[in-house]
């Protein structure tokens, strides 16, 4: 949503704030960083997604800045307040219920806003639940994609799901627990039964990271409850999908199409001919005779 008003930088001086994006602790405050904390107490005013959520953070760490809101609901109005201020000189610290703002929250709207106001945003980097969960998940890490919470929009939700289940990166997504079991039954349908890693209240004193594939964790938290915020971290489509997604109509092939599309998978010729062979549920000698049979 684009904001409709338009901030005439002709009423400030050349010296504007800076947006501190300060990352919070999705858990354990011993993950708190000196630096961020510095922060918090240096700068104006802090806006925080939840203030109620939010002062025993700041009462912890015995910070006495002052907070504002800024959330989903009020992140227009609430932005323009915001750039104004920094704009004027002012320091803000913007933070989240939990872990890094702009993650799947209103920050990256204000981000957006002071880049295109000209005002300084940087990154005061610490805890993220999308990162913390790939990392303990020993699904592969090297490539992911993260999709956050699924949308509640039936039509945009299928539409996801639906590139999700090509997807061949490592996926991450948030769930709530009263709708973990829905979400799993989902997955289940659209993906089949790939490996899954659901994983609990992470860095807390109950932290679990359930392994698993999508078949056994929907049957486990049908009988389990699950507590405490998810972080859902799922196998990507292997090429050895692919591969069979591809050669599933190999009946309307013929033997030397069948080896064709192999060799152009990088085989050789006999690993080709031991594949077709596979396939077909023959053997390499059936396969060489039909190829043979073609060339006369």
């Amino acid at each position: 949503m684009e904001s409709d008003k338009v901030v005439d930088m002709s009423d400030y001086n050349n010296t504007s704030g800076t947006l501190y994006l300060c990352a919070t602790p999705i858990g354990n405050l011993e993950d708190m960083t000196f630096r961020c904390i510095r922060i918090l107490k240096e700068a104006d005013i802090i806006a925080a997604e939840d203030t109620r959520n939010s002062i025993r953070l700041l009462n912890h760490f015995e910070i006495k800045t002052p907070m504002t809101s800024y959330h989903e609901y009020n992140k227009i109005e609430k932005g323009q307040k915001l750039v104004e201020r920094l704009l004027k000189g002012e320091n803000i610290a913007l933070i989240t219920d939990a872990g890094t703002p702009g993650i799947s929250d209103p920050g990256e709207e204000l981000v957006r806003m002071c880049q295109e106001a000209g005002i300084t945003v940087t990154a005061v980097p610490g805890a993220a639940a999308c990162i913390t969960a790939l990392t303990v998940s020993g699904l592969p890490t090297r490539r992911f994609a993260f999709e956050a919470f699924l949308p509640a929009d039936k039509k945009e939700r299928q539409a996801v799901l639906a590139e999700m289940k090509e997807e061949t990166r490592t996926m991450v997504v948030y769930e709530a627990p009263h709708r973990l079991v829905r979400t799993l039954k989902t997955l289940l349908d659209v993906l089949g039964n790939r490996r899954i890693r659901v994983c609990r209240e992470l860095t807390k004193k109950h932290e679990t990271v359930y392994a698993a594939g999508l078949e056994e964790a929907l049957a486990y938290y049908e009988e389990n409850e699950p507590r405490g915020e998810c972080v859902l971290v799922i196998e990507g489509k292997s090429r050895e999908e692919i591969r069979a997604g591809e050669i599933a109509g190999w009946e309307s092939m013929s033997v030397q199409e069948h080896m064709d599309f192999y060799m152009g998978e990088g085989m050789g010729k006999k690993e080709a001919m031991k594949q077709v062979a596979k396939d077909r549920g023959v053997g390499k000698r059936e396969i060489y005779q039909m190829l043979l049979s073609q060339l006369v």
